[in-house]
């Protein structure tokens, strides 16, 4: 069951840091990037502790649920800016850090 936890969480932070990371980029193509700058800071945060996590995940540090505690509260955060947007991408986004923070909580349980 472990090791189930694990790899959901892996993959689920792995998905959520590409999103995160096309998010960005697709917000910095928009008219208006000022309106998105906190999206765009957010979105590379989240990307940024997805990896981290991922990381200590895969090579099963003991730091793992700590920093599954962290990345939980940064995609939560980022799921609640990307939601107030009516760009397709951060629709995409907050959708998988939604399903990140769910599984960094399963894993940091």
């Amino acid at each position: 069951m472990k090791h189930d936890t694990e790899q959901a969480c892996l993959d689920a932070c792995t998905a959520c840091a590409e999103a995160c990371e096309r998010c960005a980029a697709a917000c910095l193509k928009e008219a208006d990037v000022t309106t998105l700058a906190r999206c765009i800071v957010l979105d590379l945060d989240c990307a940024a502790i997805c990896r981290l996590a991922a990381s200590y995940i895969a090579h099963g540090s003991e730091s793992a649920a700590s920093a599954c505690v962290l990345c939980e509260d940064v995609c939560r955060r980022c799921a609640d800016e990307c939601g107030r947007h009516e760009h397709a991408h951060c629709r995409r986004c907050a959708k998988a850090c939604l399903a990140c923070a769910k599984a960094c909580a399963a894993m940091s349980a």
